[in-house]
């Protein structure tokens, strides 16, 4: 029995190695020169994971627990150097995947879609030298509409379409599907394999910040909607032509109080005062039946419920009892950005961690609770070293990281990321972009654009013969319907183009008075502004509703009225002189006053007293 030690060391390695009878090609990941069975294409994707598990220390699966952002460096390179985000140096992520073995990243700024397709298959080849050669997964915020927000990315290089709510605006599903077909197509093409989306909130506080990024305040088009997103994205099942779906945020960020966002300390608690709690997981409801592969718990901290004041991410009753057991979901679930560690902002000012509720934990704490609370993946943190002193330490057994790893490995073996994570550049180049993918959104933009008002059916207009008058719009484009003058006195009509309002927070981090938070009415100088020209020529408006904007004033004195959820120019004036007809419908209400929208409440859709346009409201000519 003195051998039994050699012996189990000697089946273990059976396990880990296959031994091809047919010349099976297989990347040598672990440099050994045989092929081992999580380098084998042709074994089961539990067999491979388990495979891959054994041969894993304790710090590189810790590595895998962590996704932070990044940039991607003018040329390309995959540089050790510091890259510049936001205007504010990070680490690069060659040095997180050598120093911490990282091998989750999120890109945000980018030079080109060229300049990220070259990083991209640097870093893979900087992974694929590693001990192990795990490849990397790069994850990316939505880039297919007009946002500038940290939520979303204005489309570059990508075909541009209008933000959720203008999907929802539709209500079509095949063209929902269609669209993230495109996306999963353009995506893949840069090397881009999962994507932190759809975002399934509902949007049942009007003055939340993150409305834009909904489906609107109903569930069941939520629902639907989404469903049909996941799938366009990862197929009926994930493999090597899908994009892996970050779903979020569990289990609805929507009822914000006073809809100030949980992304700052200022926010006042996630409350239910319509007891509708179970109305925001409808739309999570039908992204597990679509597979999602991944599960973004909110900041928020669920208040008046029987569930701890804690943030979700750190909430074992919501995501182990509520969504691990009622549920049954076994996928990955990823925190929000930056539950752990503080941000410097610059100056002196410090962005507070996420850690609402157990703000006294110290920094190893906090990893645990949110391990124990059962999620897999840190967003926004690079701290493996954390992990590995808490299971160096006894504090978290191994067996439960493994848990973890497995699911994460699982998704980079059905990305087919260990067989070849290498994309064609010149493939990329003939994808990204594609004149059939930029008419396509182009069409969508139009279509979900929404009439509400058309007094005396004033619209559509006859190009050709009208003095135009524009502001907010580009004269150029405006200069082929008619002709452009520069003062409303010599128009025959005006046309304008108005963003819905929002008002800053008072706080010394600049990135939280970015967000559009505050009432949606029109105030002082600028509201007698628009006025005035509504009273001095027949205006057309047109507003950009990234969250229900009350304007019954406005309305009233205008002849005609569109919405857009993210629409060019040229789609604006195209609906308006009826080269395409606007069909979207209202994917939520138009309160008519701001007294009204202070006595909604916060987690109840289609409440808003005597709105001045419910909910599915849309003409059409």
């Amino acid at each position: 029995m003195k051998n039994l030690p050699l012996l189990i060391f000697l089946a273990l390695l059976a396990a880990c190695t296959s031994t091809p009878s047919d010349n099976t090609p297989y990347r040598d990941l672990n440099k050994n020169g045989k092929m081992d069975v999580y380098e084998d294409p042709s074994q089961p994707i539990e067999a491979r994971v388990n495979g891959l598990l054994q041969q894993m220390t304790v710090e590189e699966k810790a590595g895998l627990l962590f996704i932070d952002g990044t940039g991607v460096p003018e040329d390309g390179a995959a540089s050790e150097e510091a890259v510049s985000v936001f205007g504010r140096p990070r680490v690069s992520a060659v040095t997180l995947l050598k120093e911490k073995h990282m091998a989750h990243f999120n890109i945000w700024s980018i030079p080109s879609v060229e300049a990220l397709a070259k990083w991209y298959n640097n870093i893979q080849k900087v992974a694929e030298e590693s001990r192990l050669g795990i490849p990397v997964t790069i994850a990316s915020d939505p880039r297919h509409y007009f946002s500038r927000s940290i939520f979303a990315m204005e489309a570059q290089g990508f075909s541009q379409w209008p933000e959720q709510l203008g999907f929802a605006a539709t209500g079509d599903t095949a063209l929902m599907r269609e669209f993230a077909d495109i996306a999963r197509q353009e995506y893949l093409a840069v090397g881009i394999r999962e994507a932190l989306h759809p975002s399934i909130d509902l949007a049942t506080e009007p003055r939340w910040a993150r409305v834009s990024g909904t489906f609107g305040e109903d569930a069941e088009l939520s629902a639907r909607l989404a469903k049909a997103y996941i799938l366009g994205f990862q197929g009926e099942q994930l493999d090597s032509n899908g994009v892996a779906c970050m779903t979020k945020h569990f289990p609805g960020g929507g009822p914000q109080k006073e809809g100030l966002d949980p992304h700052f300390a200022f926010h006042k608690g996630q409350v239910y005062p319509g007891g509708n709690f179970g109305y925001h997981l409808i739309p999570f409801e039908a992204a597990f039946e679509a597979g999602t592969a991944a599960i973004m718990p909110y900041y928020g901290v669920p208040t008046g419920l029987e569930y701890e004041e804690v943030g979700f991410a750190y909430n074992k009753a919501i995501i182990t009892g509520l969504l691990r057991e009622k549920y049954g979901y076994d996928g990955v679930v990823c925190t929000d950005w930056g539950l752990v560690t503080d941000e410097p902002m610059g100056q002196g000012v410090v962005w507070n961690a996420r850690a609402w509720g157990v703000e006294e934990l110290s920094t190893a704490d906090r990893v645990l609770r949110i391990i124990e609370a059962g999620a897999d993946q840190f967003g926004g943190e690079a701290i493996p070293e954390v992990v590995v002193q808490l299971v160096n330490g006894g504090r978290l057994s191994e067996e439960r990281l493994n848990e973890s790893v497995r699911r994460l490995l699982r998704v980079k073996f059905r990305l087919g990321l260990f067989d070849n994570p290498y994309i064609n550049l010149d493939a990329m180049k003939r994808v990204v972009g594609k004149p059939e993918f930029v008419e396509a959104g182009n069409a969508a933009q139009r279509r979900a654009m929404t009439l509400l008002k058309n007094e005396d059916n004033l619209l559509p207009l006859q190009a050709g013969t009208l003095r135009l008058y524009v502001e907010n719009l580009d004269s150029t484009a405006a200069s082929q319907y008619g002709t452009v003058v520069t003062t409303p006195e010599e128009a025959d009509l005006a046309i304008i183009r108005l963003n819905t309002p929002w008002y800053p927070v008072e706080t010394n981090i600049e990135f939280a008075r970015g967000f559009h938070h505050g009432d949606l009415d029109f105030k002082g100088a600028e509201k007698e502004k628009i006025l005035n020209l509504l009273n001095t020529v027949p205006t057309i408006v047109d507003i950009y509703l990234d969250r229900p904007a009350v304007i019954p004033e406005i309305n009233a004195r205008a002849k005609a009225v569109l919405a857009n959820y993210g629409a060019s120019d040229a789609a604006v004036l195209d609906v308006i002189f009826g080269i395409a007809r606007p069909k979207g419908k209202l994917p939520f209400e138009l309160p008519s006053s701001m007294e009204a929208v202070r006595n909604q409440k916060p987690d109840v859709p289609h409440d808003s007293e005597a709105p001045l346009y419910e909910f599915g409201h849309g003409l059409s000519y």
